[in-house]
């Protein structure tokens, strides 16, 4: 009968304009919801099979939610380094526990990035959700998989503790005062025989000096140098010089200070390291021709490739001219590269005060944890007080051929569906997945003027889908008073 479908089809028109407010309702709800995607409800419209002669039967409505889960918020600046937002299209990887992830342990995709340094130092976003990424193993290597979730680790920033870089460069910009007096342990170096004070690396020489006591010879100028090791502990190693007889020629020690840092082989004494003779061109500037023409005299033969080598504390007893650090210091093998002939500075001689200009060497001592930074690719680095930074993870974004399709569950979260297709794994800044913005967070989808004027709409629609109820009411009471 006509009028009763008519009647139903008022009732379809009810229920689909509730379906379709509790949508809005849920919208003005998550207005201020961190990476909230509005949904809304669309109608469509629902035929009965006709019977030809029978007259028409009104099918009625429909109402089906669209999540709009592939639209875009705008992204707002905050004050925390780890409030994350997405420009484009991925979704943060997320689970529900921390630690001990097991195969059947869900996996949930989101884009609220309200993140937080939890008590165990993990990242948690305001549902509770833990932020996935894929770990940087020991050499600074990341192993990612497009397709594989097990290898990524919860991101964990609490259990970075300090760290240090042992020197391995080291570049001098000093000059030494061309017209320096020649001491008279040199010219006694120089007499054939040696002088009876004589200037001698091995019985009589600079690392032996004693200001106390005018023991060994006094430097005509020295420098120091801050090197750190291998734990990040601070060591000191002296350059010496010493005026020659011969023009543009000195003798030179290294050595350490102090002399127990190191134990050195046959041919070297007091802690020292090299010795030898620097020599300089008659414009000032570092010889390299003339030193490599003294061979094994000089100090370093090729000054281009100056380097000490130092043996670790546990190594063998070192042979002639070798040196190791000291036991008891418990510490790794080391070399350091001296850049002698910088074309912006070096070791020069010319007819000024012997001066140190810089010292620069590349090495730190140990650094506590400052902060954590998360870069526009997804990196987190965690940058200490000694001015090393080093990488802890990449955060991994997930991108899905439909994600409008995806499944809504809570804490703003989404899991596969067979609509959305399955996951793609990709690093911030490939294949569409977009860029991270640190200190950012992407704001709720939702207009409020759309859904305030969808409320006006949807109101009006059910109060005349209701007159459809009363008018069906009436004509069946019609029908009923026919016959009295």
């Amino acid at each position: 009968m006509s009028i009763n479908s008519a009647l139903l089809a008022g009732v379809s028109g009810l229920t689909a304009n509730s379906a379709a407010l509790a949508a809005i309702s849920q919208n003005i709800a998550n207005v201020n919801t961190v990476g909230y995607k509005r949904t809304a409800g669309e109608f469509q419209t629902v035929i009965n099979s006709q019977s030809q002669g029978a007259g028409y039967s009104a099918g009625g409505v429909l109402a089906t939610a669209r999540h709009f889960t592939s639209q875009a918020g705008q992204l707002q600046r905050t004050t925390s380094n780890t409030d994350l937002g997405i420009a484009g299209q991925g979704f943060f990887v997320v689970t529900e526990k921390s630690e001990n992830l097991q195969v059947t342990d869900a996996r949930l995709f989101t884009r609220a990035g309200a993140f937080s340094v939890d008590n165990l130092g993990y990242l948690r976003n305001t549902a509770g959700l833990y932020l996935q990424g894929w770990p940087v193993d020991a050499d600074g290597n990341i192993a990612t998989d497009p397709s594989d979730l097990n290898r990524l680790r919860t991101v964990n920033v609490g259990s970075v503790g300090g760290t240090a870089e042992a020197t391995t460069r080291i570049q001098l910009n000093a000059n030494i005062k061309s017209s320096q007096l020649v001491s008279p342990e040199a010219t006694d170096a120089a007499a054939t025989p040696p002088g009876a004070n004589a200037y001698d690396p091995v019985t009589n020489s600079m690392s032996m000096w004693d200001p106390d006591t005018g023991a060994g010879v006094k430097p005509d100028f020295e420098l120091t140098i801050p090197v750190s090791d291998s734990k990040g502990g601070q060591r000191t190693i002296a350059i010496s010089f010493l005026k020659s007889s011969t023009p543009n020629q000195w003798y030179s020690e290294l050595r350490a200070i102090p002399a127990s840092d190191v134990v050195t082989g046959s041919g070297l004494t007091n802690g020292q390291l090299k010795t030898g003779l620097v020599a300089f061109t008659q414009d000032g500037r570092l010889d390299v021709d003339a030193m490599t023409a003294l061979g094994a005299q000089a100090l370093f033969p090729d000054p281009t490739a100056a380097t000490l080598n130092f043996a670790s504390s546990d190594s063998a007893a070192p042979g002639p001219g070798e040196f190791q650090w000291a036991p008891g210091l418990g510490i790794d093998d080391q070399s350091l590269a001296f850049d002698l002939s910088a074309s912006a500075g070096g070791l020069t001689q010319y007819d000024s005060a012997s001066v140190v200009q810089a010292v620069l060497t590349n090495g730190t001592a140990f650094g506590n944890l400052s902060e954590v930074k998360i870069d526009d690719t997804g990196f987190v680095t965690a940058i200490f007080d000694n001015g090393v930074t080093r990488r802890i993870a990449q955060i991994a974004l997930a991108t899905f051929p439909s994600p409008d399709s995806l499944t809504q569950t809570s804490g703003n979260a989404y899991r596969v569906s067979q609509g959305s297709g399955t996951y793609n794994l990709k690093a911030a800044g490939s294949g569409g997945a977009g860029l991270i913005g640190a200190s950012q967070l992407e704001a709720s989808t939702v207009d409020l003027s759309a859904e305030f004027t969808g409320l006006i709409t949807t109101q009006r629609a059910y109060s005349a889908s209701s007159k459809i109820i009363t008018t069906a009411d009436e004509m069946l009471a019609e029908l009923i008073s026919i016959k009295r």
